[in-house]
C-alpha cells in the first residue's frame, strides 16, 4: 500500500503515557481549588474518554459551572503533565528518532490537550517533525473529537493534502480510529508496556513491536 502521509498517536507513541495517579492527584487539585472534595474515581475515566454529559451531570450535582470546573482541570492536568517532564519521569521514545528520517508528510492526532502535545513536542525537539498537530481541549466539541471518533484524523489529512495515511497508534481505540477515517493503522506493542490483546474488534493494517519497523512498512 502507497502511503501519502503518516499520523501518529502521541501518548505511549512518541512520548511515554502520563502516570494515571498523577492525572488523578492533578484532578483531585481542581477539586480542591473548587472547594469540593473528592473526585469521585469515574471521573479521570469520563475525562478521559470524552464523556462530557456524565462531567456535566457531576458539575451539576456539586453544584460547579462545567466551564469553571474544565477550566481548572486544564490547568491542573497539564501543569501535571508537564512537571512530569521536567522533574524527568516522562519522556520521549529513543526509536522516534527514526521518524526524522521518513520523508513524508506527518502529523500527530492525539487525545490528549493541545498544549500538552505542542508542549511537549517543543520540549524534545520534535516540534519540526510534523507539520500538522491535532489534540482534544476539554470542551463539549474537543471532547466529542476523541478517537474513536475519526474527525481529527481527516482533519489531519485535509491539512496535509493527503488522500491515503497510515495512522500509527499503540491502542485498540486507534485503529478503531483509523477504520472509522477509512485509512490503515500500525498498532504498537513494546514489549509488556503496551500488551494488547490479539483478539480484536478490528484487526490493524500492521502490527508493530518498535517504530524502527516503521520504514519497512513504509516501503
Amino acid at each position: 500500500m502507497q502511503y501519502d502521509a503518516v499520523l501518529f498517536d502521541f501518548d505511549g507513541v512518541v512520548v511515554e503515557t502520563p502516570s494515571s495517579q498523577r492525572m488523578y492527584d492533578a484532578l483531585s487539585r481542581a477539586y480542591e481549588n473548587l472547594g469540593r472534595s473528592g473526585p469521585a474515581a469515574a471521573t479521570l475515566q469520563e475525562l478521559m474518554q470524552g464523556d462530557f454529559e456524565s462531567i456535566a451531570d457531576r458539575c451539576r450535582h456539586l453544584e460547579i459551572d462545567t466551564d469553571r470546573f474544565c477550566t481548572q482541570a486544564v490547568r491542573e492536568l497539564v501543569r501535571a503533565q508537564l512537571s512530569e517532564v521536567e522533574r524527568g519521569l516522562r519522556g520521549a521514545y529513543d526509536d522516534v528518532s527514526v521518524v526524522r528520517s521518513l520523508e513524508y508528510p506527518l502529523g500527530i492526532v492525539s487525545d490528549n490537550h493541545p498544549t500538552v502535545v505542542t508542549r511537549l513536542l517543543d520540549r524534545f525537539g520534535l516540534q519540526s517533525v510534523f507539520e500538522t498537530v491535532y489534540g482534544c481541549p476539554l470542551t463539549p466539541d474537543g471532547l466529542a473529537r476523541r478517537k474513536p471518533e475519526p474527525t481529527n484524523i481527516t482533519h489531519a489529512m485535509d491539512s496535509l493534502e493527503a488522500e491515503s495515511a497510515l495512522y500509527v497508534g499503540d491502542r485498540e481505540i486507534d485503529v478503531q480510529a483509523a477504520h472509522n477515517a477509512g485509512i490503515d493503522s500500525a498498532l504498537l506493542t513494546r514489549s509488556s508496556e503496551s500488551a494488547t490483546d490479539d483478539a480484536l474488534a478490528v484487526e490493524p493494517t500492521h502490527r508493530l513491536s518498535s517504530l524502527t519497523q516503521l520504514p519497512t512498512v513504509l516501503e
